[in-house]
């Protein structure tokens, strides 16, 4: 399965780089999420690293999720590409 990162999670005064926004190609609104939720979502950067995260909660009433990565977070590069969902 495939998704697409969309945004850091935060607000208007901080952001927190640990937390990610991920569209899931496939769910289009909150009650198919319950299908994704505590699947591990996998980045690889330009260098071949990758960072790992788990799909904690549903984000909004279109599909969207949120991802909680395990290291420091991901680098702003990675916002608008695909990430791989096991």
């Amino acid at each position: 399965m495939k998704g697409t990162i969309l945004n850091y999670r935060g607000s208007y005064k901080e952001q927190n780089s640990k937390h990610m926004i991920v569209r899931v190609e496939g769910i289009a609104n909150r009650a198919d999420t319950k299908k994704v939720l505590g699947k591990k979502v996998v980045w690889t950067s330009p260098a071949g690293k990758k960072i790992t995260g788990l799909i904690s909660a549903p984000h909004g009433n279109k599909g969207q999720v949120r991802v909680i990565f395990a290291e420091k977070g991901l680098p702003g590069q990675s916002i608008s590409q695909k990430v791989d969902i096991e």
